[in-house]
């Protein structure tokens, strides 16, 4: 779950790591006032779930409250990586000395957090690794023992920072990984953490991403922070065929089926499942020349009306000729009543069964029922001695022509 950059204050606020002091606001009105109640000069920034807010003019710099006003006025009608924005942050125009980075994520590679410090904030932290990685420093976490405090520190002072400094620094980056770990967050990141003229640290920014899984144990933090569990969080509005893929899911609490069509423009519908296998079947297809119309996800022992509903809304997608219906060896998902629902798409859209399913390879529980009902309507399948590689090779042949 991705959190807005006022929410991420809030998280950050409740940690007791010290922020400006802010405003969010959803009207101009608003941001006129709290612009007002900052006094002097302030930053104006849209809030929206991307990036890239300063090149598409969604961060303003105000000297006046009318000025502040005039700037949430525009940014709250501009369309930023096709978001909307929620509202505006309106930020006092801090005298910052330097900037710094700091992050605690999740090191998938030593499966356990990492600590990220780093003298050169304000900028991509990738960059900095690539080109000034002596300005990087980094410490791991354990997963059972509590967070010693020493290892922020070390952390932080392989940047060469040393006295009060070290120490101030090293409690903000000790705070933020007590809060990725008391809320399960996969990446809380403040960039810039500012030192002012007066020695102190506020952050000036803040990224903060929660465990999908993880959001059901925090429902009580998130409604004290004004999050909208029900409003969708994707890096991008959902497209007509993604909603109503995710309608029919929750409609039917039998199985699971995903659909995902964005950056697909292909005429290979792909009707696949088995977590792994269906990234691995949709490489598949596009290794050997074919054109995925979607990314799908199915599985769970899905009931008829389900498999009959992702195939439908995948053979509905402009462009689409063709599916092919594939999943690795299958344990917990009945062969026959996947056949079942993709022959009933194909039926109740008029269309020829044989012509329309490219191929079946779902090898598994209640093959043989299945095979029969592949049989009555003469699609061609496979079973498990041809591999996933070669039944996307066949469904590709077919497509081509």
């Amino acid at each position: 779950m991705r959190f807005y950059e006022y929410e991420s204050r809030r998280i950050v606020e409740r940690a007791g790591i010290p922020v400006t002091d802010y405003g969010f606001c959803t009207t101009a009105e608003e941001a006129r006032a709290a612009a007002d109640s900052i006094g002097g000069p302030v930053v104006v920034k849209s809030q929206v779930l991307t990036g890239g807010r300063m090149k598409a003019g969604g961060v303003r710099f105000a000297d006046t409250p009318d000025e502040a006003a005039e700037h949430a006025d525009r940014i709250l009608e501009l369309e930023i990586g096709g978001h909307m924005p929620v509202g505006v942050l309106v930020d006092p125009k801090a005298e910052v000395e330097q900037e710094y980075y700091a992050a605690v994520l999740w090191d998938g590679r030593a499966k356990r957090p990492m600590m990220l410090f780093s003298d050169m904030g304000g900028i991509d932290i990738e960059q900095v690794a690539a080109e000034h990685p002596d300005h990087v420093g980094r410490a791991h976490l354990p997963n059972l023992h509590p967070i010693a405090d020493f290892r922020a520190k070390e952390a932080v002072a392989r940047c060469g920072m040393t006295g009060p400094e070290l120490g101030r620094a090293s409690r903000v980056l000790a705070a933020l990984a007590r809060l990725q770990r008391d809320l399960d967050m996969t990446l809380a990141e403040i960039n810039p953490l500012a030192r002012l003229a007066d020695g102190s640290f506020v952050a000036l920014d803040a990224h903060m991403e929660m465990e999908d899984e993880a959001v059901g144990r925090h429902k009580a933090m998130l409604a004290g922070i004004g999050v909208d569990l029900d409003e969708p969080r994707e890096l991008y509005e959902p497209s007509e065929f993604e909603r109503n893929v995710k309608a029919i899911d929750a409609a039917d609490h039998r199985g699971v089926i995903q659909g995902k069509d964005h950056g697909f423009s292909g005429d290979l519908g792909l009707v696949i499942g088995a977590g792994g296998g269906s990234l691995t079947l949709t490489d598949a297809v596009r290794s050997q020349g074919g054109r995925p119309a979607n990314y799908a996800e199915i599985g769970g022992n899905p009931s008829v009306a389900k498999s009959c509903g992702l195939a439908r809304q995948v053979l509905e997608k402009d462009g689409v000729d063709k599916i092919a219906v594939m999943m690795s060896i299958v344990s917990n998902t009945r062969v026959d009543i996947v056949a079942r629902g993709v022959i009933k798409a194909c039926l109740e859209l008029g269309r020829d069964p044989a012509e329309t399913i490219a191929i079946f390879r779902i090898p598994g529980a209640w093959e043989d029922e299945g095979y029969k009902i592949l049989d009555k309507y003469g699609v061609e399948y496979v079973d498990r001695s041809v591999s996933m590689w070669e039944a996307a090779g066949i469904a590709v042949e077919k497509v081509q022509g």
